[in-house]
């Protein structure tokens, strides 16, 4: 099977020359003989750019197969989210990055704050009873990151999972100093997470549902239940909803997925206590968003015996979502979850426009416009500034 190599014409650097052709290879292999050499040779290439701090050659090198290869925009963002969330300890065994998704929100502000030792203690106890197989060494972050304080880019991820590397040996914890994270921004509906770290023995179990008497559901029900009641004191006043623990990036993206749901159940809750309706009182408009391609859906609320938005919900297109024809269907059964009924979809398509005076998403009215999210006055005072 023909190889496709890069020469220099292209323009690009040599490194992400060195990916593009090592992530073609891959990506053409007819064998898991032939897999092996290009893994290998793949592995050290994203090891050798993520030590180095080369996020932007990694970057080119997905931004071109995105457009110009799938499978091996697919291969190459595999093998670097792996070796950006695992890293290797001295005596050969590794260690992986986890991240533990909470959907929380609120009226008031959602922590983003260190947790307290004892709490942290039983999250821990939580994590090795429910999530992680027998005997897996466990470290966590002490602290409940917002999504503006996770590490930024690969290069970033792969310095944090050292640390983490560093203290899993003696199940140390891995303080933060907060004081130097970015600040959080209010929003109604947003996710909060615990960054953990485990050792990684080939060939035994890593998580409760690998073993034999255990499965992921019960995983899952154990804990949201155990691990949501922990939190529950550093989260007053908040819902949350656990997403179940994984590997960083996976737990990352199933967090966006379910962020989408969860900000139209919370959306509908806080529109029903806020205006004093019941669910069924709400109609909802659903339009795509586009720019240069198409990037989101946005959902318009208003009361049904007054056609002016209140607020509004933005569902973001992942991956390869774009323009999926079952995504407005999912939309509209989260919003019939959630109570409402009345639901128009509206043909017209939308540039993705934003307030010019505080920034905030134009969402769809009933008469096909794009406008301004506005409680009424009297409420206003008692929500934050921005909405998911």
């Amino acid at each position: 099977m023909k190889r496709s190599r890069f020469g220099r014409h292209s323009g690009l650097p040599q490194d992400t020359e060195n990916l593009l052709w090592l992530a073609n290879g891959l990506a053409d292999s007819g064998s898991r003989a032939e897999d092996a050499f290009w893994e290998q040779k793949l592995r050290a290439e994203v090891e050798t750019l993520l030590n180095s701090g080369s996020e932007e050659s990694i970057n080119a090198a997905l931004d071109h197969l995105f457009t110009a290869n799938m499978r091996a925009y697919g291969v190459l963002a595999d093998a670097i989210e792996s070796s950006a969330e695992q890293t290797l300890l001295p005596d050969g065994r590794e260690v992986l990055l986890l991240a533990a998704p909470v959907q929380a929100w609120s009226r008031f502000s959602i922590p983003a704050t260190t947790i307290p030792a004892k709490m942290l203690t039983n999250l821990r106890v939580h994590m090795q009873a429910h999530v992680l197989a027998e005997g897996v060494k466990l470290t966590l972050a002490d602290t409940l990151f917002s999504p503006d304080q996770l590490p930024q880019g690969y290069c970033e991820t792969a310095k944090f999972t050292q640390k983490f590397a560093q203290l899993i040996p003696d199940n140390q914890v891995l303080h933060i100093n907060t004081a130097l994270l970015p600040e959080t921004g209010r929003f109604l509906s947003d996710v909060r997470y615990i960054l953990a770290a485990v050792e990684v023995t080939p060939g035994s179990p890593l998580f409760r549902w690998q073993e034999e008497d255990g499965t992921r559901e019960e995983a899952a029900n154990q804990w949201s239940a155990q691990a949501g009641a922990c939190l529950a004191p550093l989260l007053t006043g908040c819902a949350t909803q656990m997403v179940m623990p994984d590997a960083y990036f996976a737990a990352c993206r199933q967090s966006d997925r379910a962020s989408r749901p969860y900000s139209i159940q919370a959306s509908t809750a806080f529109l029903s206590t806020t205006l004093e309706v019941a669910p069924s009182d709400l109609h909802a408009i659903i339009a795509l968003f586009h720019d240069h391609q198409l990037e989101e859906y946005r959902v318009g609320f208003a009361t049904k015996d007054n056609g002016s938005i209140v607020h509004g919900v933005v569902w973001p297109l992942l991956g390869p979502e774009d323009d999926a024809a079952e995504v407005p269907g999912q939309i509209e059964a989260a919003l019939k979850e959630s109570g409402i009924q009345h639901i128009t979809q509206l043909d017209s398509r939308f540039p993705l426009e934003y307030c010019d005076d505080c920034g905030a998403p134009l969402y769809p009215s009933a008469e096909g416009e794009a406008v301004h999210a506005e409680l009424p006055e009297d409420k206003a005072e008692q929500v934050p500034k921005h909405l998911h």
